[in-house]
């Protein structure tokens, strides 16, 4: 049944032309129309939008948004929301003064989110997964990327790629996978981390594949992690069994990632803490799309990557939440658009461009996602009544979502 919606106070992200993204200037721009209406046909399918001057008059039901914003449901491209109970006493270690990387070597971080996961069922993750997943969605979540890397084992990263994909055909929201098996080091492999990435090569990646568990390839590629020549032999092995790449880079460090990851034309390179002249000058060249993650720097009190900087430089910029146990425990990609207000001084267009059509491209979505454009999913975002777009930023700490729409329905 086709569903009208009317007396939309303002329809925010109309993009005619479906551009891929946003980049410099461009993301300054929020194309919008006041007192409007939006038709989701039958199929769940954007099908008709304009001025209430225009409205249809053939639909099946109507609902009334008086005083109401709606805009494109978020794409979240960085997440790992699958994984195995919480570290919030490391979080404690942290406040007592230990740093990310010394928790790191003492066992902490991801190898402890590995090492929970290795004792947990795949059916007890998928059962811990799965509020996660609810709660994104209350939250406008309506597309994700989720990303392996706490397994570290064949078994483990099998295991975690298998919950993710259960997760995408029991759920309403879109799903891509990513393979992180170059999230860590394992332990066992401190003294010869090659022979880890000859086991990701020659094992992981081809048992991945055969089983279709993936549509991206990552590597943390950083001081202490992966180094440029391991990720460049990662990447390109991915690449040979149909993985796009993508990559954590610079959070640590200027670690040569961004340029690697531009060199395998990367959808995207990740954290970006560290951003120079010369990650500038790599990126402009390139499509791949720099994605940053302000969730962490707020909650590891680290810089946050130079955002502004880069749009300055003519760059697009994207937003993900970086949801996982350590770093970024919130999905709550309102929270992540405050917090790019706040602290990396981008402008509220900027950020709605940041958190919907560019980060649908980091997730390879352009074509059905991130925008308001006819024939594209109706995953929309119903705001409560609030007098600006601008107030939806500015009060971060209120729930100023009403209701979203996945695919055309509903969600309760």
């Amino acid at each position: 049944m086709s569903l009208l919606l009317t007396n939309i106070k303002s329809l925010l992200q109309v993009r005619e032309n479906n551009e891929l993204f946003v980049a410099g200037t461009q993301m300054k721009e929020l194309p919008e129309i006041d007192n409007a209406f939006l038709l989701i046909g039958d199929d769940g399918k954007i099908l008709d939008y304009g001025s209430m001057d225009n409205c249809p008059d053939d639909f099946d039901e109507k609902l009334d948004l008086t005083g109401q914003f709606v805009f494109p449901s978020f794409c979240d491209s960085h997440t790992h929301l699958v994984y195995a109970g919480s570290r919030e006493i490391e979080y404690i270690d942290k406040v007592k003064g230990l740093t990310y990387e010394e928790i790191a070597k003492r066992g902490g971080g991801i190898l402890n989110s590995a090492k929970r996961l290795h004792h947990t069922s795949e059916s007890e993750l998928y059962d811990q997964s799965l509020p996660r997943i609810e709660e994104i969605i209350r939250q406008g979540t309506g597309a994700v990327e989720i990303k392996s890397g706490y397994g570290l084992t064949t078994e483990d990263e099998l295991k975690m790629l298998r919950v993710i994909r259960r997760l995408k055909e029991t759920t309403p929201v879109e799903i891509k996978a990513n393979f992180l098996g170059a999230h860590a080091v394992p332990l066992e492999f401190k003294n010869n981390p090659d022979e880890y990435v000859h086991l990701i090569i020659n094992e992981m990646i081809p048992m991945v594949a055969a089983e279709g568990l993936a549509d991206f390839i990552d590597v943390f590629c950083d001081r202490g992690f992966f180094t440029v020549e391991q990720t460049d032999r990662i990447l390109l092995a991915g690449l040979k069994y149909g993985l796009k790449p993508k990559i954590h880079a610079n959070e640590l460090d200027y670690s040569g990632g961004i340029q690697v990851g531009v060199k395998y034309n990367a959808l995207s390179v990740d954290h970006l803490e560290y951003v120079g002249q010369a990650e500038l000058e790599s990126l402009a060249n390139s499509q791949t799309m720099p994605t940053v993650l302000p969730g962490a720097s707020f909650f590891l009190g680290l810089p946050y990557a130079p955002a502004r900087k880069m749009i300055d430089y003519g760059l697009p910029i994207a937003i993900a939440s970086d949801f996982n146990p350590g770093s970024s425990p919130s999905g709550n990609m309102k929270l992540m658009m405050s917090l790019s207000l706040i602290n990396m001084k981008l402008l509220p267009e900027e950020i709605f461009n940041a958190v919907t059509v560019n980060t649908a491209y980091a997730m390879d979505l352009s074509g059905e996602f991130g925008s308001i454009t006819r024939g594209k999913w109706a995953n929309l975002i119903v705001t409560k009544e609030i007098p600006t777009k601008e107030f939806f930023l500015y009060a971060f700490g209120s729930d100023l979502i009403d209701f979203v729409f996945l695919k055309g329905h509903k969600m309760e």
